[in-house]
């Protein structure tokens, strides 16, 4: 029962943390997302808020990807820094073993 006040008292406390905003979207954009946030039972608001952290998710993964490429351009590896011994190559038919 502890734990579960606890969460409660956090979920109080981020939902006022919450800004409101106004976004203008086209109507059939409203109506997709009004669809979908009703399949997947939540609101326009949390489906938006989802939307838009799993957006600024791929944005950042794909700048850390660039910077990752950069970093290899400026700084190439050499051939022994990831050396794999030819038997660890073979992929062969050879079943899974545990």
């Amino acid at each position: 029962m502890k734990n579960y006040h606890l969460v409660i008292a956090m979920n109080i406390n981020y939902n006022l943390a919450m800004r409101i905003i106004q976004m203008t979207i086209d109507p059939e954009l409203v109506g997709r997302v009004d669809k979908r946030a009703k399949q997947l039972g939540t609101t326009r608001s949390a489906f938006a808020r989802e939307a838009l952290r799993a957006a600024l998710d791929r944005y950042d993964e794909a700048e850390s990807e660039k910077l990752h490429v950069a970093g290899y351009r400026k700084l190439p590896t050499t051939g022994r820094e990831f050396s794999v011994p030819e038997e660890d190559l073979a992929w062969g038919d050879e079943p899974w073993s545990d």
